[in-house]
């Protein structure tokens, strides 16, 4: 159970909108390393991390995630509203206008929808960390591009926060794998899975 603040982790007040802007912020809503698919991801696979303190991690990062949902989708709607049909044309967002007007929908800045392959839930904690770790890293990598592209102060202020978030996320889940090796009773941090495999023996590789 999660309490819930009524208001954005972090402040989002853009005043000029823009459509072709809010094409591009929208991958960070449902595209291929977005928000979305991050938090499902991690509360996702805390159920199978056999250590408390990852688990935690898991908990925390991905409620965090919900919160950066709803920075990208505040920013998405800002630069669109109050916009006339015609200037959503004007600046390319003719397509999304015409499935859902101005509303907000996943999808990657390319046009692709947002479907549960966009995260991966392996059940093998050490998979699942590295999985995390590289997740982070390519939401990170998104930002860095959407950065490059995008100057108007006001978007890239949240954008930059959203982007600092993705480093310490990674070094939060690196901790987290770190803890996980060092519970395995195996110098071979590949020899089986703890969240499934009883003390190594019932591993298809020991046998």
């Amino acid at each position: 159970m999660w309490n819930y603040e009524k208001r954005l982790q972090y402040p989002v007040n853009i005043t000029t909108p823009n459509a072709k802007i809010a094409k591009v912020i929208m991958s960070q809503y449902g595209g291929p390393d977005g928000e979305m698919g991050a938090s499902m991801r991690y509360l996702s696979q805390r159920y199978v991390m056999p250590y408390k303190q990852c688990q935690a991690t898991l908990t925390d990062i991905g409620t965090e995630e919900l919160a950066h949902l709803e920075i990208v989708a505040s920013i998405v709607h800002q630069l669109t509203r109050n916009l006339t049909a015609e200037q959503l044309e004007a600046e390319g967002f003719a397509d999304y206008y015409v499935d859902h007007t101005a509303g907000i929908w996943p999808q990657a800045a390319g046009g692709v929808p947002f479907n549960a392959c966009e995260f991966q839930s392996k059940g093998d904690p050490i998979t699942d960390l590295f999985e995390d770790m590289a997740a982070e890293q390519k939401a990170r990598t998104t930002y860095d591009n959407i950065l490059r592209l995008v100057k108007d102060p006001e978007v890239c202020d949240p954008i930059r926060f959203l982007r600092e978030r993705e480093v310490v996320h990674f070094q939060r889940f690196g901790e987290a794998l770190r803890v996980t090796q060092e519970n395995l009773d195996s110098k071979n941090f590949y020899a089986f899975n703890p969240a499934f495999d009883k003390m190594g023996g019932d591993c298809p590789c020991r046998k």
